[in-house]
């Protein structure tokens, strides 16, 4: 039976703090659905110290942020953008447009149309999160969307010019300087700034994903994905110190990630919780890692593979990287993730930066019922169908008997009226 090395904090704790973001997010949407680019303004000064003539950056300040970085920046930035796009293409050769001929003179088929408008959130308050750039904007571009806009905060009193740069490299057709739920408020709700899209993606903190939440109907969303979530699963064919570094490196987002090491080793467990403690001392981000560690960390003993794979089941979370004899075994049987990363030379951060598979990953056990972001989260499949008089005739006569089962009579007569002018039938 499983046992627990080390709890976070309980689920009435958490659904505390969920209560208290989710007012505080009604509250700042419903005052920019009232006050539109007036309620920006004060929110982008509250929360992010940022008060522009305008949020959209010109074609001159997007020049000026490319003058902040280096040429390095910007070569990795490419190279990083060709994995994902890369990645993105082959995605959506996937996606094929169908037409089949299903009974006698019916023909049925569907498109796959790109989204007309998306929106594209970079989080950047607490880092400027380059990446998030590529995994939306790139991935867009690649579905076909027509306008692609792109919102990030500033960071540290300006643009962030690491960002806007990438933003601008993915090819987002407009960039906004602006983040947080006001940020989310505005695309969705449009403001005279901003015009309203059709579809928002991109990660972001527990405000960002409780807005997404109450957005969705007024536009589409990728999916909930809200803070950080890291699961090791490991036995005893690595160490402590390796895992220490997994679980704290993706604990630096924010003071709400969880970290959880699922093993069938105590020795394992015991370890790794010495080694946080020990590279918590170095560690540049130590005061955000280590209060996501203290408050949200976990390490769990289980008796076998099987009871790891139980257990990883249930948490669902949004990074799963395994580290065992046998890594193929969670591959072929686990159902419930964001993303898996097998064996110890690929871990969390390749997938988050450079890659080329999707950062923006289902999290809060999302990852029972969707995957993350794709290509073909851009891409809506819509049906169509086309059929002769004779197929209308006998399609018709099931109808016709199937809509006075349910009765439904106008449904009824819009089959008996084909029926009286195709076969000259008079359905009673």
């Amino acid at each position: 039976m499983a046992s627990w090395l080390k709890e976070g904090i309980t689920e009435v704790e958490r659904e505390e703090a969920d209560a208290q973001v989710k007012t505080t997010v009604e509250d700042i949407l419903s005052d920019i659905k009232s006050r539109g680019d007036e309620a920006l303004l004060e929110y982008s000064q509250k929360f992010d110290s940022w008060k522009p003539a305008k949020f959209r950056l010109s074609s001159e300040e997007i020049d000026e942020c490319y003058s902040r970085v280096t040429e390095q920046n910007i070569e990795d930035i490419k190279f990083a953008q060709a994995q994902i796009r890369k990645f993105a293409e082959i995605q959506k050769a996937a996606l094929q447009d169908v037409e089949e001929e299903t009974f006698p003179g019916v023909i049925l088929g569907h498109k796959n149309i790109p989204v007309n408008s998306v929106g594209c959130y970079v989080p950047g308050g607490k880092y400027p999160m380059v990446a998030s750039a590529h995994m939306s904007v790139v991935t867009a571009k690649v579905a076909g969307v027509k306008r692609i806009i792109a919102c990030a905060p500033p960071y540290e009193g300006e643009p962030a010019a690491a960002i806007i740069v990438a933003q601008d490299l993915a090819g987002a057709d407009e960039i906004y300087c602006i983040g947080g739920v006001q940020a989310m408020g505005a695309m969705a709700l449009g403001t005279e700034q901003i015009a309203s899209v059709d579809m928002l993606v991109g990660p972001g903190n527990a405000y960002v994903a409780e807005a997404k939440r109450q957005l969705f109907g007024k536009v589409g969303i990728d999916l909930l994905a809200g803070p950080t979530e890291t699961l090791l699963i490991a036995d005893d064919t690595v160490d402590g110190e390796l895992c220490a570094a997994d679980l704290l490196g993706q604990a630096e987002h924010g003071p709400t990630s969880p970290a959880i090491l699922v093993t069938n080793s105590k020795k394992l467990g015991e370890e790794t919780i010495k080694e946080v403690d020990r590279q918590l001392e170095t560690l540049a981000t130590a005061s955000v890692a280590s209060e996501a560690w203290e408050r949200y960390g976990q390490v769990i003993v289980c008796d076998n593979y099987e009871e790891m794979l139980s257990v990883a089941e249930e948490i669902a979370s949004e990074h799963v990287q395994v580290m065992t004899k046998d890594p193929s075994y969670f591959l072929d049987n686990m159902t419930n993730y964001g993303a898996l990363f097998l064996g110890p030379e690929t871990n969390v951060s390749y997938g988050d930066k450079v890659i080329g598979t999707n950062h923006t990953l289902p999290t809060r056990t999302a990852g029972r019922y969707t995957g993350g972001l794709w290509v073909g989260k851009f891409i809506k499949t819509h049906t169509y169908q086309r059929i002769t008089e004779e197929a209308s005739v006998e399609i018709g006569k099931y109808c016709s008997r199937l809509c006075a089962l349910e009765g439904f009579a106008g449904h009824k007569e819009q089959a008996d009226i084909r029926l009286r002018r195709y076969a000259g039938i008079n359905e009673g």
